[in-house]
């Protein structure tokens, strides 16, 4: 008899699924139901592992068994053997390897991109929020587990690993990335006039620190000067949810930042923020946009409900749920979805997202009436000058033409525009002259 090994383990994962959430409830009724349950495990393991047409591991038959349980539950729940619980360490610490994308389950079975992570191989490749990949190295990923799937896209460094593409209604295609060691830095900043930009990448370990940095960097160089802070968390997938609190309390004096509240009320948790804004009351316009998910909707919720900042894009991912990471001793750990995260408000992130306070989508700024188009020099036939300096002040004109060109070639971020644009009307509004009548 031939046993499809996907079928069982599905099966099995379907079996240990109820057997978990319903085992209270079970043993309530009929407390023998639950052994002849784990009879039945104990029953399809054996013809697996006898009986299928290869050989299997018992290690490989069990974990994928607990992976069909722990995946069955949401697209966030997984288990990590010990080579994928040391790999999820090290990312938490800003530095690993591979080609640089955060990736999730499509309900589709495809894998979707979450967002690429600045400069990384993915990124420079052109890899983009919101991508669907069907195929890895020609393969398809309708059927793997996520964790299967970054698996495969895991290699040595140098080697190429070539991706099907799917984007928004267009014919698939190939993109050919080299994997790299991936090294982000989690904070950049830099000024824009008298703007501060900041730009989160991910929230690790490293992120509170880098916040303040570039704060106090702005405030050497400014002073009094500085109008205002641009706080950057497009395609950020999220990461440590005490460096998020972290972030939102630097910028709040008071007040509830984010709540946890899981199956049991006794279970519940609310961070709460701590005297003290490194920004000193200056306007705050936080960029949101659809590769934002997790602990950038934590930050952008806790700000927006706060009046604190205005959120300024297209709305957030919906990521909204906690996964605590619980340690199984040497065979690696279950990451388990345990809560969901709410904003001072008392909003559920889940599947809505954070809706901005000004939308703006990302727009292709056509470069049009500046007056420079089709001259006379350009017509054919056009009479030349034939004054003495006419070839020198010529060419004059030619280089500054070029130079337009090039300038109008360098694309515009439009939302980081209207975020400058904003920040410098509120400046210019607050220092306006203020009479009263009497």
């Amino acid at each position: 008899m031939t046993i499809r090994l996907s079928t069982t383990i599905a099966f099995l994962g379907t079996f240990l699924l109820a057997t978990q959430l319903g085992a209270q409830e079970v043993k309530k009724d009929d407390p023998s139901k639950t052994y002849q349950l784990l009879d039945l495990f104990g029953d399809v393991f054996e013809k697996v592992r006898t009986d299928y047409v290869e050989e299997k591991t018992d290690q490989e038959i069990i974990e994928a068994a607990i992976q069909g349980m722990l995946s069955s539950l949401d697209p966030h729940s997984s288990f990590l053997n010990a080579d994928h619980f040391k790999d999820m360490q090290v990312q938490t610490k800003g530095q690993f390897g591979g080609l640089g994308i955060q990736v999730s389950m499509d309900p589709s079975g495809l894998i979707k991109v979450i967002s690429p992570i600045d400069e990384t191989p993915a990124f420079k490749a052109g890899i983009k929020a919101g991508d669907l990949i069907s195929h890895l190295d020609g393969q398809p990923v309708n059927g793997l587990t996520l964790n299967q799937a970054v698996d495969k896209m895991r290699g040595p460094v140098g080697a190429d690993m070539t991706m099907t593409i799917r984007r928004n209604g267009e014919k698939p295609f190939d993109v050919t990335v080299t994997r790299a060691v991936i090294k982000v830095p989690s904070v950049r900043h830099h000024l824009e006039g008298d703007v501060g930009y900041i730009r989160i990448t991910s929230f690790t370990e490293q992120t509170e620190m880098g916040l303040k940095k570039a704060v106090d960097a702005f405030n050497e160089e400014k002073g009094d000067r500085l109008k205002g802070l641009v706080l950057d968390l497009r395609n950020n997938p999220g990461g440590l949810l005490d460096q998020a609190i972290s972030v939102s309390d630097a910028f709040l004096n008071q007040g509830e930042i984010v709540s946890t509240r899981s199956r049991r009320v006794e279970d519940i948790q609310r961070f709460n923020a701590r005297p003290g804004d490194i920004a000193d009351g200056l306007p705050i316009v936080v960029l949101i946009n659809g590769g934002s998910a997790s602990a950038s909707e934590i930050v952008a919720g806790a700000l927006q409900d706060h009046a604190r900042a205005l959120i300024l894009g297209t709305r957030s991912f919906g990521k909204g749920s906690v996964q605590t990471i619980i340690p199984m001793g040497t065979n690696g750990a279950m990451r388990l979805t345990t809560a969901r995260y709410y904003t001072p408000s008392g909003r559920s992130i889940q599947a809505v997202g954070i809706e901005p306070d000004i939308k703006v989508e990302i727009a292709r700024i056509e470069k049009i009436g500046t007056g420079v188009g089709t001259r006379e020099a350009d017509l054919r036939g056009s009479l030349e000058n034939t004054d003495e300096n006419a070839e020198e002040r010529q060419k004059k004109v030619e280089a500054e033409r070029n130079g337009k060109d090039k300038e109008e070639e360098k694309p515009e971020d439009y939302q980081l525009s209207r975020a400058l644009d904003l920040i410098a009307g509120i400046a210019l509004y607050s220092e306006m002259p203020r009479t009263t009548e009497e």
